[in-house]
């Protein structure tokens, strides 16, 4: 009999690795120097491992469900390693096109399968609280680069860089098999405590049914925005700071390693919240706390307060990822979670790239900030007008088979 507190902290295990790809930013230097690419160059491995976790994600959600949490760990293992040791070959021979190969696209796919295997599993095995059983999995994901960055930094100056990579990799490959191995789905899946009024429940759909509803696309939306808008604001907060509240360059970097607690913490404590609150009524506490705090942060001029909006707004952003699959299983049931939850996650794909890159176009068009977070505030309405309807046609349907 499997304890699932160990299965918890399996998932914890393979997510902490997996995770380490937010501290991407400590090899960017490094790997320019060593390839003599430009920062463009380098940025590009990065949002190819997003586009690709997105991407394997949604393709092989249907996999990780009928090959299960275990071979799907482990596969998820193969893939990452795979593109760790890779990449200290492509370092080595100083392509650039292996870089984006490994780390990109192989690793990235490691990425997608890692991430939602252990959701899934998890959601099953805590049926009564199924958001902090997301918020301890994803958890990990967010905490991830407070133990990398250092780690990594630490290694790049006792060991250089193709060691580095070549270290990460069998790292990770002690961590991610035995945690792969004991994953596995609880011997009955089918709890008391998943039945409610809600038809979705009690009949669980797939994930070919899921994505033909309205509800699937607008969570798309949803967290489209809120993932873009999170990850735009991550990608410049250390030159914002310096700029628009004249933080020195140490304190602007102590707040990113801050961001990085803040960011796994959340997506605990709002994940467990949402058990309470309800998921819609969490959306939508993200939505008002966001758009108040992007419009206030385009205005202050307090360096205090500036960290403060920030933090808020990355517990927010980090409690989108942990929420969304609990909200998916409310709807959708648990039966396809994985594919499902695989498949909204393109929306994690599309912000990656189109997040960065918008800021990065509004900086250098108005050479400004403020316009930015003033179009990330009206975005945030929008998507609170979303939400609300999404909550108010729940009550009704609910309402409704009810008086049947």
């Amino acid at each position: 009999m499997k304890n699932r507190w160990l299965i918890a902290t399996s998932a914890v295990g393979i997510h902490i690795c997996i995770g380490s790809v937010y501290a991407w930013s400590v090899l960017t230097k490094p790997i320019m120097t060593k390839l003599g690419i430009s920062l463009k160059e380098t940025q590009w491995t990065f949002s190819l491992a997003i586009l690709f976790l997105g991407l394997s994600a949604a393709f092989l959600g249907g996999w990780v469900e009928k090959y299960g949490p275990r071979k799907s760990g482990l596969a998820a293992t193969f893939f990452f390693c795979t593109g760790m040791f890779g990449t200290a070959l492509a370092v080595h021979l100083k392509s650039l096109p292996l870089l984006y190969l490994f780390y990109g696209v192989i690793g990235g796919v490691g990425l997608g399968v890692g991430y939602i295997t252990p959701v899934s599993t998890l959601v099953k095995w805590f049926p009564e609280k199924r958001g902090f059983a997301t918020g301890v999995a994803i958890m990990g994901f967010g905490l991830a680069s407070l133990i990398a960055g250092p780690l990594i930094q630490l290694l790049l100056q006792k060991q250089g860089l193709i060691a580095t990579f070549a270290l990460l990799g069998l790292l990770y490959l002690l961590i991610m098999i035995p945690s792969a191995l004991y994953l596995a789905p609880p011997k009955n899946t089918q709890h008391p405590a998943e039945a409610s009024s809600n038809r979705t429940e009690t009949t669980p759909a797939t994930a070919n049914e899921a994505i033909k509803t309205w509800q699937f696309w607008t969570l798309w939306w949803m967290l489209f925005t809120n993932i873009t808008c999170g990850i735009g604001l991550l990608s410049v907060a250390s030159p914002m700071a310096q700029e628009t509240v004249n933080m020195s360059p140490l304190t602007a970097a102590t707040m990113v390693g801050v961001i990085g607690l803040v960011n796994g913490l959340g997506r605990l404590f709002w994940a467990s919240i949402s058990d309470y609150l309800g998921r819609a009524n969490t959306y939508i506490a993200f939505f008002i706390i966001q758009g108040f705090a992007f419009f206030c942060l385009s205005k202050t001029t307090s360096s205090i307060l500036f960290q403060f909006l920030v933090y808020l707004i990355i517990s927010c952003y980090g409690g989108g990822f942990s929420t969304i699959p609990a909200f998916l299983s409310d709807l959708f049931g648990t039966k396809e979670l994985s594919a499902i939850h695989g498949k909204i996650l393109t929306a994690w794909a599309a912000a990656g790239v189109i997040g960065p890159l918008f800021v990065a176009w509004i900086k250098d068009t108005t050479h400004s900030y403020n316009a930015t977070l003033l179009v990330f505030s009206s975005c945030f309405v929008v998507s609170l007008i979303v939400a609300t309807i999404l909550k108010l046609k729940q009550q009704k349907s609910v309402s409704t088979e009810s008086a049947f």
